[in-house]
């Protein structure tokens, strides 16, 4: 950080470089939806036992999504979480990759499980 800074920016970083070191231990390594499966140790998506490719960032889109089923997230919290603070580039982005996990999703299932909440942003529909 470049100094002067404001306790309030420092104060977020510590709490993005936390949760970002605490992603792994929110509870178990596994999550079932219907027949879509999510190991998170293995960062792999699978659906009826068909692995489901996606890119690093794609997944910790889903991870984050699956963590929290039902919370509805904007493009700027899912992009400060994934990116960080210091992330180069913009929120829309994220529109992109929802869009591509989206399109992979629906070679396998007809379910769209990311829902848009118009106006506010993107949450996992159980």
């Amino acid at each position: 950080m470049v100094k002067p800074f404001k306790l309030g920016e420092l104060g977020a970083r510590v709490e993005a470089h936390l949760r970002r070191e605490n992603r792994g231990d929110s509870g178990s390594t596994a999550k079932f939806f219907d027949s879509l499966a999510i190991n998170y140790d293995k960062r792999q998506v699978s659906y009826q036992d068909k692995e489901i490719p996606l890119t690093k960032k794609e997944f910790d889109i889903v991870e984050l999504l699956t963590r929290n089923p039902g919370q509805v997230f904007d493009k700027e919290r899912i992009y400060e979480v994934i990116w960080g603070y210091d992330g180069e580039g913009n929120s829309s982005i994220i529109v992109e990759h929802i869009r591509r996990i989206r399109k992979k999703f629906m070679e396998y299932t007809e379910k769209n499980y990311i829902e848009t909440v118009w106006g506010i942003g993107y949450k996992w529909e159980n």
